[in-house]
């Protein structure tokens, strides 16, 4: 009886262990993806935040006077190249 169970009990052990491992691949591909896809959009809206710094930063050391006029004229081209919202 022991010479049958054992061998019986070691392939369903086996076979649960190799389903498991597949899984478990499986299961990291898909986090990979995930995170790759998050690290794209964070770099996305870095890039925005970046080009909303280099605005304030124009605004920021601007003579005074030509002030107003500039931050309309970056405001449409921000429209222009972007389609941002401008809040």
């Amino acid at each position: 009886m022991i010479v049958v169970a054992l061998p019986l009990v070691g392939a369903f052990s086996i076979a649960g262990f190799q389903r498991w491992l597949q899984h478990k691949e499986k299961m990291g591909q898909l986090i990979a993806s995930q995170t790759a896809e998050k690290a794209a959009q964070y770099a996305a809206h870095v890039e925005r935040l970046e080009s909303r710094v280099r605005v304030l930063e124009k605004i920021a050391t601007d003579g005074g006077i030509q002030t107003a006029s500039q931050i309309e004229a970056l405001r449409d081209q921000a429209k222009i190249e972007g389609g941002d919202k401008i809040q």
